[in-house]
């Protein structure tokens, strides 16, 4: 009877076997880590409301999330840690001038509408953090685009907030001396909390990738495509390499593309479509930042091409091993025709 049974359990599972202790809680740790460095650098440039807002945005992401599921009696999961990564996620899409009170209703956002009434993990259709600073902008436009001016600027310029190398880049026509392509890419800049440095964004997405967390497929299409169109059209004023490093070190283009372009649930999962994605977004990129009213669309960019996702994933969807394309017309027009018989 042992025997009988022992097999039984053997029998019951599909092979190939993949055992990993990397869970969901595991993944999220990873990415929790890789974020530490702009957060850093966050708290060092603007100081303790950096602190509050990333605080304000994990404790009210996780609260909605255990009462969503509480309320609704459904099983908890908060201890995976993604509601911790989507309030850190938002909090540092958010300029270190906002109230503690804007990172509560953006998780409310993020977390219930986007996330949770879509059925929870994995199951939502746009990234939660980005929807919600979407949600925000339309919102609390003054409030989100105040971006005060960090530490290692106070010195040199007299004001509260002041203008984003990007803002000045397309709205001004021109790029300040104090924005030096040194202080872009350490973060002596104004701007959302996770976007000024891009060492720090570095650091964070070397660390993704060598956990293979994140592939490179995404960010380096993404990222490419915006390289590749600047530098062929340019800007008025600039030399096209000029041009195109400001473009690729301004904004959230490389925090949007290694920590939000890259999200399972809303990216798709084959190799040539990861390419069109990544590509799509930086097209998006480029065409909002040169026409549109808002001189960052990396946000909306990510989320047009989120929308994009399945139609991506059907193009490019991968066959059984061993099956030809063939055969599955073969099988496609033996149901047409079965069909039609039982008709």
């Amino acid at each position: 009877m042992s025997e009988q049974k022992e097999r039984i359990i053997l029998d019951v599972a599909y092979q190939p076997q993949v055992r990993t202790d990397r869970d969901t809680r595991r993944l999220m740790l990873d990415v929790i880590i890789a974020l530490m460095p702009s957060i850093i650098v966050a708290v060092l440039q603007f100081g303790l409301n950096a602190v509050i807002l990333c605080v304000s945005g994990v404790v009210s992401a996780v609260f909605w999330e255990w009462g969503y599921r509480k309320l609704f009696k459904k099983s908890t999961d908060i201890g995976d840690l993604s509601a911790v990564v989507t309030g850190l996620l938002l909090a540092l899409t958010l300029p270190a001038l906002a109230p503690w009170w804007i990172p509560v209703i953006g998780t409310l956002f993020a977390i219930v509408i986007v996330k949770q009434l879509y059925g929870g993990i994995g199951r939502n259709f746009l990234n939660p953090a980005l929807a919600a600073r979407a949600f925000l902008l339309a919102s609390y436009a003054t409030l989100m685009s105040a971006c005060p001016v960090p530490n290692a600027l106070s010195g040199t310029v007299d004001g509260v907030s002041m203008a984003t190398p990007l803002a000045s880049l397309y709205g001004v026509g021109s790029m300040p001396a104090m924005f030096s392509m040194g202080r872009l890419f350490m973060g002596y800049i104004p701007g959302c909390m996770g976007e000024i440095s891009a060492l720090a964004t570095l650091i964070g997405a070397g660390y993704l990738l060598y956990r293979n967390v994140i592939s490179w497929r995404i960010p380096a299409s993404f990222i490419g495509t915006v390289a590749l169109v600047t530098l062929i059209f340019g800007g008025k004023g600039f030399g096209h390499g000029e041009w195109m490093l400001y473009n690729l070190l301004s904004g959230s283009l490389l925090f949007g593309a290694f920590f939000m372009a890259t999200d399972y649930a809303t990216s798709p999962v084959t190799m040539k479509g990861q390419l069109l994605f990544g590509a799509g977004c930086g097209l998006l990129t480029v065409l909002i930042r040169y026409f549109g009213g808002f001189p960052e669309g990396t946000t909306y960019a990510i989320l047009i091409m989120n929308l994009c996702t399945w139609a991506i994933d059907k193009a490019f969807r991968r066959h059984p091993f061993g099956v030809t394309k063939g055969d599955l017309m073969l099988k496609k027009a033996q149901a047409v025709i079965a069909k039609e018989e039982k008709r």
